[in-house]
């Protein structure tokens, strides 16, 4: 641990902090509103359709002028857009500041896990993605739980919960300006860097990179299409109250702080990909068993598992990106990374959407598991990655 990965670690916290509050308070906005299923599911989709057009451009910056400078853009964005949120009047507003507080992520991941890769040797890299990936689950998980604790309990406003979330992001805007400047080159790896001007973009494009984000694609659609609809579905068929619907959701990624750097430690001891497929799978075999059961208990136990299992992959996933992407091109990888989450996240909620209003909550869960399968096999069979 250094101030460096502090500094990426909180951050990744602060980064997603409101990014789940407006699925948490759908149920609201449906009210206030006058929304339908399918519109809920536009709303969660264009900010992800930003994040897309966004993402290569971001991970070119990264590289191009360094990560501070990114990292501090990324805060000041995503603390523009939770002010504007708060002050919404209408769904058009709502959705533009729900965009910026996704397109701050867009600007964080490249220039964060650029940064991070390369302050660590490629032996350390999973223990310390995982610790940084415990910061980001953490505030994936913290805003479902501000608004379990902050709506159901205390009674406040979903805009006053925006705006309070604004005062730690201010903090981390200060944290990020006493950050050094970024290594230039891997640890153990200078003679990856270009010694002859620009590597190209072939040096990034290979078959195993291609196939990996296919993986990292189809996962993400089942990622989303719950991710968007756990909390209402919790409401509309378990007849859960707000808090709970919300306390339950946040617990899939509370977990991850202990989760995270555990997946990290195990990473580094049996290899990436033998890591990612076992997790994996086991959060696959948890979810299908949560949709068997019908006791309320039993499934909130057996889906927070399933967040739990999932974020054990975290790290994995990440350090394997870190070794099919040459250090000088970092930033683009990570980016081409999270660009099939952005795609999908911006069509499987309206997918979603139409699904239960024509078929019930239940066949988001059933479609969801089906695509996961399948985008496990393409990890399994398509990517070729020499575990340590």
């Amino acid at each position: 641990m250094n101030y460096g990965l502090l500094v990426a670690t909180l951050s990744h916290t602060l980064t997603h902090i409101v990014e789940g509050i407006h699925t948490s308070i759908f149920s609201l906005l449906r009210e206030e509103f006058s929304l339908s299923l399918q519109q809920l599911g536009l709303i969660a989709a264009i900010p992800p359709l930003c994040q897309s057009i966004l993402s290569i451009p971001t991970g070119i910056l990264a590289d191009r002028y360094g990560s501070k400078r990114m990292l501090l853009l990324s805060a000041v964005v995503g603390t523009v857009g939770a002010l504007l949120a708060s002050q919404a009047s209408g769904p058009v507003a709502f959705i533009v500041a729900v965009s910026l507080v996704y397109i701050n992520t867009t600007i964080y991941h490249p220039a964060s896990y650029s940064f991070t890769t390369k302050m660590f040797a490629p032996r350390d890299r999973p223990k310390a993605l995982g610790l940084h990936g415990a910061g980001g689950t953490l505030g994936h998980a913290s805003g479902p739980l501000a608004v379990s604790i902050l709506i159901g309990v205390l009674a406040f406003k979903w805009r006053q919960v925006y705006l309070l979330l604004t005062l730690p992001m201010v903090a981390g805007i200060v944290m990020i300006l006493f950050l050094k400047d970024e290594p230039v080159e891997d640890v153990e790896e200078a003679e990856e860097s270009t010694s002859n001007g620009d590597q190209g973009m072939r040096s990034l494009f290979t078959a195993n990179l291609v196939s990996f984000l296919g993986f990292s694609g189809l996962r993400m659609i089942g990622v989303s299409m719950i991710n968007t609809f756990i909390v209402l579905y919790l409401q509309d068929v378990r007849h859960l109250s707000l808090a709970f619907a919300s306390f339950i959701s946040s617990g899939t990624m509370l977990t991850g702080f202990i989760s995270a750097p555990l997946g990290g430690v195990m990473a580094s001891r049996f290899g990436e990909k033998r890591w990612l497929v076992s997790a994996q799978a086991l959060s696959y075999i948890c979810l299908a068993l949560s949709l068997a059961v019908p006791d309320i208990t039993w499934f909130a136990v057996l889906f927070i598992t399933y967040g739990f299992c999932n974020t054990l992959s975290m790290a994995a996933r990440n350090s394997m990106m870190a070794t099919l992407s040459p250090s000088s091109q970092r930033g683009l990888g990570f980016a081409l990374l999270f660009l099939p989450g952005s795609i999908m996240g911006a069509v499987a909620p309206v997918l979603a959407g139409y699904m239960a209003a024509a078929f019930g909550f239940n066949s988001i869960f059933y479609a969801a598991l089906l695509i996961y399968v399948v985008g496990l096999a393409v990890l399994v069979f398509a990517v070729k990655v020499k575990d340590s």
